[in-house]
This record gives structure tokens, sequence and C-alpha cells, in this order.
């Protein structure tokens, strides 16, 4: 069974392609956490989604997730 990478389970290249572009990471880290329920981490990634923009991409190259700091 494949296990469920981030960003909608787009293929690992898409997906690191996606987070190099600091908009869009932001975008789809928080569409990201608001899917999967977890409320209050979808709106730190509101406010504070530009500050972890580089640790989200490191993450996502060497193991195709995003940081989860908070998991509420």
């Amino acid at each position: 069974m494949a296990s469920k990478k981030d960003y909608f389970g787009l293929n690992r290249v898409i997906s690191v392609i996606l987070a190099i572009i600091p908009f869009t990471a932001w975008i789809l880290g928080m569409i990201t956490r608001f899917s999967e329920g977890k409320i209050v981490a979808g709106i730190i990634r509101i406010f504070g989604g530009w500050l972890i923009w580089l640790i989200d991409l490191i993450l996502m190259i060497f193991s195709g997730h995003i940081l989860r700091l908070l998991n509420i």
C-alpha cells in the first residue's frame, strides 16, 4: 500500500517543484493541514507559513512531507 504524501498525493518531483515557489507552498501547506482536520495548525500556517517555507522545502525534498510542528 502506498503511503500518503503531502500536496494531495502528487508525484514527489511535482511536490518539490510546488514547494520551491513560496506562495504555492504557503497555500498548499495551509490547505493540507485543513484537509487533515488540523484547524489550529492551518490557522498558524495562514500567519506563519512564510516563516516555515524553507523548512517545508527541505523536508519535502528529503522526506516528501511538510513540517508538522503542531499536531492539533
